[in-house]
């Protein structure tokens, strides 16, 4: 936190005052206790002004990305092709085909507020897919946009791209994912039209051949998700958490991002989280505090 300058203090302290004496560093507020069943991530995610602040950041940056490439006409889309590496990235070809954009649905462009919100009032609860389908079906009115998507998406359709969701809910439950979608303001959204959902194919939660459909019929100017497999299904084939952090920042993939792939928050679930010490933190990097007291 930074101090406060002298305009801000000069309606309590008077500016004359504050002229002539020294200002004191100001006191450090008092520790707050947050309540033991709200997780720090979803504090961030959900809460916070700097969570909302990063998800405006991404969508500020994805619909100016898209403004230049309408204009430019790209020959390539962002979507790998098939047979593609992330060493060796090759893309789906554009031609003439109208522009889309692609996103995840779930923390990409929509907040499950309801489902949180109960999540923390049972901390430490595993997963249950069943509970996850009755999110699906009855969660409607439970949601809110993603800061800065709902006039994103808009941006987007106004300059004539289209907005394609690709996510893995279930297909079973289309009707309610279209109404959930809508109803925040996002929409339209048409099943196996501008929707594609998990059960549309037979690879379960891979997304790839969703996206090879939806390049098919659009140049994909831009794509945006929270997990790494919401640009590629050859990340989800990387366990290694210093692997796959690597093969996110190699150079042949690196220049994706902010430009054509563009990743928004998530520390609360999926894909970013895990490892344990030894897989975050090298060997040669650790720092033994010269003053630590000896047990």
């Amino acid at each position: 936190m930074r101090r406060a300058g002298l305009a801000a203090l000069g309606p309590v302290l008077g500016l004359a005052a504050c002229a002539t004496a020294p200002v004191a560093p100001m006191a450090r507020p008092p520790a707050t206790v947050a309540p033991a069943q709200i997780a720090p991530g979803v504090q961030y995610l959900y809460g916070s002004a700097e969570g909302a602040a990063i998800s405006i950041q991404a969508w500020n940056a994805l619909v100016a990305y898209a403004a230049g490439q309408v204009r430019a006409r790209p020959r390539d889309s962002v979507v790998l092709a098939e047979g593609a590496t992330l060493a060796a990235p090759a893309w789906e070809s554009c031609g003439d085909k109208p522009f889309a954009a692609v996103f995840d649905v779930d923390e990409t462009v929509l907040l499950n507020l309801g489902y949180e919100a109960d999540d923390a009032q049972h901390p430490g609860r595993a997963f249950d897919a069943a509970r996850w389908d009755r999110w699906e079906r009855t969660g409607m009115g439970k949601v809110a946009p993603v800061p800065g998507a709902r006039d994103a998406l808009a941006a987007l359709r106004a300059m004539g791209v289209t907005v394609v969701f690709n996510t893995n809910r279930a297909a079973k439950n289309a009707a309610e994912t279209v109404a959930t979608i809508e109803g925040a303001g996002l929409g339209p959204a048409k099943h196996k039209d501008t929707l594609y959902l998990a059960g549309d194919d037979n690879t379960g939660s891979a997304k790839d051949v969703r996206r090879w459909w939806i390049a098919d019929r659009f140049c994909v100017i831009a794509m945006g998700g929270d997990q790494l497999g919401d640009f590629s299904d050859l990340f989800n084939a990387i366990s290694n958490p210093a692997a796959r952090r690597a093969a996110a920042s190699q150079p042949a993939i690196a220049r994706l991002w902010g430009a054509g792939w563009f990743v928004l928050p998530n520390p609360v679930y999926g894909t970013a989280l895990k490892g344990g010490l030894d897989d975050i933190f090298p060997a040669d990097k650790r720092w033994p505090d010269p003053g630590a007291r000896k047990e």
